[in-house]
Order: C-alpha cells, then structure tokens, then sequence
C-alpha cells in the first residue's frame, strides 16, 4: 500500500493483512530482529533465544514465511532462516504520513515550550 492508501501492484491488501498480523506478535518480531541482526540462522539457532517448545517456534516461523518476511532454505537436515525485508518496506510507507503527523506535533509542542517562560527552581 503506498502513503495515499492504494494498493501497490503486485501487492494484495490479504498479502499487507498477512505482514501486519505476523508484526504483532512480539516473539515474530524478536525473530525477525534475531535474522536481522545475526544473518541467516538455523532454527536451533533461533529456538535458543526463546521459552518455548519448538513446534511453537515453527508456528511463528511459518506464519513470517507465509507473510514473506521471512525465507527458508534446506541444507541437509538443517532449515536455515533468512529476513526478506521487501514486505518491511510496504510497512514503512504506510506508517509514514503517521511519522509526518507526530513529528508535526512534536515540533508545534517544542515551539510552545520555548514560548514559555522559564520559571527559577531553586
């Protein structure tokens, strides 16, 4: 979806509903943080950064790989996780007339500070 709020070509709004709903998982977001940060990483990998049993680890790892998030390669035994940041992207122009409205509003609150008289603290 771009800034304006249509759709982009080639993007779907159930494939932008699929991206917000993987994001609002706090472990989903921590595992794309993990990738981001580490690089491509096994699942064994990632498993140590949580409490929880595997098949739940995989579960969030699904739904990231089916909101195109995150990818997946075999290598042997191994599943191998890699961030695919594209969809991050499409967040990001939806959130940015937000960013535009509070920065706005920042800047109008810092102005009315400086407006105002200091008062002596002593």
């Amino acid at each position: 979806m771009t800034a304006s709020g249509a759709v982009e070509a080639g993007t779907t709004e159930a494939d932008e509903d699929r991206v917000f709903a993987a994001l609002a998982s706090a472990v989903r977001r921590e595992v794309l943080r993990l990738l981001r940060d580490g690089g491509p990483q096994p699942v064994q990998a990632l498993a140590g950064h949580f409490d929880m049993r595997r098949p739940s680890l995989s579960e969030h790892l699904r739904v990231l790989r089916e909101a195109g998030l995150v990818s997946e390669q075999r290598s042997g035994r191994q599943r191998i996780y890699r961030l695919e940041a594209a969809p991050l992207a499409e967040v990001q122009d939806w959130l940015h007339p937000y960013e535009r409205f509070w920065r706005g509003r920042l800047k109008d609150l810092g102005a009315l500070l400086d407006r105002m008289p200091d008062d002596d603290v002593t």
